[in-house]
């Protein structure tokens, strides 16, 4: 973690600034040391460094001067800023204004080494979110939602008024419906785009951790806590946590973190100091959380915290106008990816997409479209490509099948009838079946039950049976 890493100590002690620096080298550290806020700026202004730490109080400008240029100059660089315990409303001002954390002096080396770890740590998360966020908002707007839907258009206004406010927002729907989506259109299309958006499956996370990896811990808390985490809610800071399957929370959690949304700060696990967080919390489920507070399950109060604004997500069945909008949607993406040129499909692959259920919503059909890309040949899916394909084709064989059977089942017995001259008990008796049987037989089957009913309904459009003509009468002359 130190290796390579160069800290700023600002402070107008001289003593000080040397010990610190004394104690910090030998721990791998590069050390840079500044007399005052205005030296500490200047040499900012020549060499980016990875920490600072400052005091409050210094001669031409002090560390909340010295804190506003850092956030316009280097906002990716963490400040620990440094205060005598009569002034700890400074502190506090400080961390308000952007500071990463505090210190009291007389400065503890053990405590100042603990915090300097955690906020490299923390800025290195930063750094690597802030290349992937680059890499994301783009392709993570609106451009992902495909739709022509009423519902989902109005959903778009929603979505659009939203990301300009850091209000908490709950989004329901079934699995696959793409709730994640929208809360990174939420996150993408406005103010926060550049901030952290930080992604939590609650449901995956074990009951033993979840209030660690929600919260953060203190190094030493518990078996294997070996240093300082920084928590989801503080990785998110500024931005966006997006909570998914926020039903799977046991309730002691569900009580800290409502505590959490009320008081805008999370104490780590081990920790009794509260940190101060600013973000915006889009929590997720495809649970009835109504029901499950009628069921004890879940705390009606961090309902009410999370439902400012209650977005409900469609199933792809309730839109299937949506269908071939999406399929050519994924068709280009995954073309792309692959680098094939599969452009259309043919009407029997369409018309399988269009009648199939669709269970998984939206990602069952990107999965299938991706599969069909992958197995494609030449520049269109067909049915034989799709994952249900065979299960199609089975159906369909079954189905011709039984109707081949039925229609042999029917030509036999009503051969059986002529052949007896519709005597029902001699065509039971030949057929091996009772005459209750046969009567059933041919209401099932819609065969004519006399000869009349036979003339006048004529052969069965399927049948090939010709009648032969009747014999010439015996003794007629040649």
């Amino acid at each position: 973690m130190s290796l390579g890493k160069t800290i700023l100590i600002a402070d107008d002690e001289r003593v000080l600034r040397e010990s610190l620096a004394g104690l910090l080298e030998p721990e791998g550290f590069t050390v840079l040391q500044a007399e005052n806020g205005r030296q500490a700026h200047e040499m900012l202004l020549a060499q980016p460094v990875d920490l600072v730490v400052s005091d409050v109080r210094m001669p031409e400008m002090d560390g909340l001067t010295l804190l506003a240029h850092i956030a316009k100059l280097a906002p990716e660089t963490p400040v620990i800023v440094m205060t005598a315990f009569g002034t700890v409303d400074s502190a506090v001002q400080a961390m308000r204004a952007g500071a990463r954390d505090y210190l009291l002096k007389p400065v503890q080396f053990d405590d100042l080494l603990v915090k300097i770890q955690r906020a490299l740590e923390f800025s290195d998360l930063s750094r690597d979110r802030r290349v992937i966020t680059e890499q994301l908002a783009a392709p993570s707007s609106f451009q992902n939602i495909v739709s022509q839907a009423p519902p989902m258009l109005k959903l778009f206004e929603q979505v659009r008024k939203l990301s300009t406010v850091k209000s908490s927002v709950l989004i329901v729907g079934e699995s696959g419906t793409g709730k994640e989506l929208f809360a990174r259109a939420i996150h993408y299309n406005g103010a926060t785009r550049t901030k952290p958006f930080v992604a939590v499956n609650c449901g995956a996370i074990p009951e033993s951790l979840i209030e660690s990896e929600l919260f953060g811990h203190r190094k030493g808390t518990f078996t294997g806590a070996i240093r300082d985490k920084v928590g989801y809610f503080e990785a998110a800071n500024g931005g966006t946590l997006f909570l998914d399957e926020i039903s799977t929370l046991p309730k002691n959690v569900q009580s800290s973190m409502l505590r959490v949304l009320e008081e805008r700060a999370v104490v780590p696990v081990g920790d009794t100091h509260p940190r101060p967080i600013d973000l915006r919390v889009i929590a997720a489920s495809n649970q009835d959380l109504e029901e499950m507070i009628r069921q004890g399950e879940f705390r009606e109060d961090l309902l009410f915290r999370l439902n400012v604004v209650k977005l409900v997500l469609p199933p792809l069945r309730q839109r299937p106008g949506d269908i071939p909008l999406l399929v050519h949607h994924f068709l280009a993406k995954y073309s792309a990816e692959m680098g094939k040129n599969v452009s259309g499909l043919t009407n029997g692959a369409m018309r399988a997409l269009l009648s199939h259920e669709w269970r998984g919503n939206v990602r069952e059909l990107e999965n299938t479209i991706e599969r069909a890309v992958i197995f494609a040949e030449g520049g269109e899916v067909r049915v034989e490509d799709l994952p249900f394909a065979a299960e199609q084709a089975d159906n369909e064989a079954g189905e011709d099948l039984k109707e081949a059977l039925r229609q042999f089942e029917r030509q036999h017995i009503l051969h059986s009838l002529r052949r007896h001259d519709y005597d029902k008990t001699e065509t039971a008796r030949h057929l091996g079946i009772g005459v209750s049987s046969l009567y059933r037989k041919l209401d099932e089957l819609d065969i004519p039950k006399n000869d009349e009913d036979d003339a006048s309904s004529g052969p069965p459009a399927s049948s090939s049976t010709a009648v032969a003509p009747a014999p010439p009468p015996s003794g007629g002359s040649g």
